[in-house]
């Protein structure tokens, strides 16, 4: 991807005004947001076209929409939890991919942090990222439920 003069400037401006952690997180915020989203457009295409099969069918959609949560669980059988990983070769299941790397790109960004905060010997840093990774990946995996 080819990057023009006036872009090309403006990344080395805020570069210069940016620290090293700072542009790290933002780039790797950045890219896994991309990634994300493309993800979720070539799941739904994947779903809508029939391309990948579908746990629920798009035509069966409406009648499942309204239904409180355990009765369209019920009804249809959808994974809870974690259990949609085993299901990602259905195209519905695959957009839960992209919206899990939509929420798990910031836990990464910050753990490249950690490296450098450590060389750096800036140990509240390094101790504060530790712990704003451990409560996104502990609130992520379900542990922590009202």
């Amino acid at each position: 991807m080819a990057v023009n003069a006036a872009a090309a400037a403006e990344l080395r401006e805020i570069d210069s005004t940016q620290s090293a952690p700072q542009v790290r997180y933002a780039l790797l915020l950045e890219w896994g947001t991309r990634i994300g989203l493309f993800v979720l457009v070539l799941s739904f295409a994947a779903y809508l076209s029939g391309w990948l099969p579908a746990h629920v069918a798009p035509d069966e959609l409406p009648q499942v929409w309204s239904l409180p949560v355990a009765q369209y669980l019920n009804q249809t059988g959808a994974p809870v939890g974690w259990d949609w990983i085993a299901r990602l070769h259905q195209g519905d299941m695959l957009g839960l991919a992209g919206i899990a790397v939509l929420a798990g790109c910031s836990a990464l960004a910050l753990l490249a942090l950690v490296p450098m905060y450590a060389a750096a010997s800036d140990r509240p840093f390094v101790v504060l990222t530790v712990l704003q990774i451990l409560v996104l990946v502990a609130a992520a995996s379900g542990w922590v439920t009202s």
